[in-house]
């Protein structure tokens, strides 16, 4: 992870600089700016390709300089390529190649980069910038405008505080140049409908995901695993373990009193002969920490501040007691095979609608969390699942067989691997928890108790009024809403609402977004 900043000013810088220091856990281990007549950027560097000093970023070639938080796969065949024709490199950074393809294929370069990134160019020529972010937002980018209507870009919103009334997510799958924002890739769409038979298209799911996988293990610094013994993160390690072919580092966490996930964890790293450790955390570390982790979101949602809290101390452990410095994870997979909600999907048009809904949203939920608890500790986050031709190709198979025709949830990513042998088979065929009950049920119970206890009734109907967007519906979503309004306020528009199942289908109007609440639950995590 990095941290990017982008200002069309020279206004403030002060104030800007400070903002922009708010992320030094995002790049600490190098700082620069370049500052031009009208303009500066910002770079804060967590070195992770390149290592050595000249992949130090702003980067500038001609009359173009860019920053970019990124990992631009296959970079090294793309630099041979850029050879040929001419160009030279100074570094092993791969997001040195990024300048001489612009310069190429001006804003269609970004359909050709296989790549999780946010990145900003100031052109001197035209006195502007261009800023383009990934297909699904796996790597941050946010905008705003200060009174003077000069646009302003960031790595997170706390950077732009103070400085832009209203801050705004940058869209994923979309650059900015000329003051437009136009979309080059919308991740959801596909030329054609994958109407294979089954063992073909779970073949296919197979070998792209294991090549999302691999091609996420190259690094210039130590890789680690997040396992908590479901199905998504035990398929990622497991392929990473394999390929590797010496014992890989796994991390998992859980409450002291009811640890659901830490047994089937540790059965996967038996399995799979990796160097497995258990953080145990406590009602006390879950409520110390909620302030602190809703500040480094920057989120009022429920699900994801409940999902966050293991995930940051987890994190937070790793940064203190190894050196590791990426982490492979396994988010993204819901959204495309089906949540326990989705079940419920009346028919394949409906389950497709929501697959659709929750990629394109990704960026401010699941993918958000990641980004933020590991960068919060100086590391960075790679997301397998969010492999740009895994992501399109599962997208285009027909609706009808992700359907949960097979009394077993996301079928199609369990049967792809099921003569593989890379993991138990009661492992790839259980049925995984959310990630926050995983951690332990009684987290989220102590998390509703301590809410409850914070308003009286009276309170809770009075203080909900205040909010007219996402108005909190229960005391822990209000405590929630109170405690980002202290950082972020009037700002709640970042996030276009609670992350809930969809209502409107049978079963799904519930009050609270754990798949606990739901009827066909069952036997999920226990």
């Amino acid at each position: 992870m990095c941290s990017i900043l982008g200002y069309l000013s020279l206004k403030d810088f002060d104030k800007v600089k400070q903002g922009f220091d708010e992320t030094t856990s995002r790049g600490p281990d190098m700082e620069r700016y370049l500052e031009f007549s009208n303009a500066i950027l910002g770079f804060k560097r967590l070195s992770i390709m390149g290592i050595e000093e000249n992949g130090m970023q702003p980067f500038s070639y001609k009359n173009y300089h860019l920053v970019c938080n990124g990992e631009i796969y296959g970079f090294r065949k793309r630099k041979e390529e850029l050879e040929e024709k001419g160009y030279s490199f100074k570094s092993g950074s791969d997001c040195e190649i990024l300048l001489p393809l612009y310069e190429l294929y001006g804003p269609e370069m970004f359909k050709t980069l296989d790549a999780e990134f946010a990145l900003i160019i100031y052109d001197e020529l035209s006195e502007d910038f261009i800023a383009a972010r990934d297909p699904i937002g796996i790597r941050p980018l946010y905008y705003g405008y200060d009174n003077d209507h000069k646009i302003i870009f960031a790595s997170e919103p706390k950077c732009l505080t103070g400085i832009a009334k209203k801050i705004l997510p940058f869209p994923p799958g979309h650059y900015y140049k000329d003051g437009k924002f136009i979309c080059y890739n919308d991740i959801t769409k596909f030329d054609k409908l994958v109407n294979d038979n089954l063992e073909n298209v779970c073949k296919n799911i197979r070998n792209l995901l294991i090549e999302g996988v691999n091609k996420r293990l190259d690094s210039d610094v130590p890789v680690g695993f997040l396992l908590s013994g479901g199905l998504d993160s035990s398929l990622v390690c497991a392929i990473a373990s394999k390929k590797l072919k010496y014992p890989i580092e796994t991390y998992s966490i859980g409450m002291n009193t009811d640890a659901i996930d830490l047994k089937y964890a540790k059965q996967v790293s038996e399995f799979i002969h990796s160097n497995h450790h258990e953080i145990i955390i406590t009602k006390d570390d879950v409520i110390n920490a909620l302030d602190e982790v809703i500040k480094i979101l920057g989120t009022f949602d429920i699900t994801t501040i409940r999902a966050s809290i293991g995930m940051y101390l987890l994190c937070k452990k790793i940064h203190q007691e190894s050196n590791i410095k990426v982490l492979l994870t396994g988010e993204i997979s819901d959204e495309l095979f089906g949540y326990k909600y989705t079940d419920f999907a009346p028919n394949a048009l409906e389950f497709q609608k929501e697959s659709i809904k929750r990629i394109k949203e990704l960026h401010m939920y699941d993918v958000l969390r990641a980004d933020r608890c590991i960068s919060a500790n100086s590391l960075e986050a790679r997301v397998p699942f969010g492999d740009l031709a895994f992501v399109n190709y599962v997208m285009s198979i027909n609706p009808e067989m992700k359907l949960n025709h097979y009394n077993m949830g996301k079928y199609l990513l369990r049967h792809a691997f099921v003569y593989d042998n890379i993991l138990p088979y009661d492992i790839l065929m259980r049925e995984k928890a959310a990630f926050s009950d995983a951690v332990g049920h009684s987290m989220v119970d102590y998390l509703k108790e301590y809410a409850n206890s914070y308003y009286t009734d009276e309170d809770y109907n009075t203080l909900i009024l205040k909010y007219d967007h996402a108005r909190p519906f229960t005391k822990e979503s209000l405590l929630y809403r109170e405690i980002f309004e202290k950082y972020y306020e009037n700002q709640s528009q970042m996030i276009v609402d609670f992350w809930m199942p969809n209502k409107n289908w049978e079963n799904c109007n519930v009050k609270d977004p754990s798949a606990r609440v739901l009827k066909n639950y069952g036997n999920s995590g226990k």
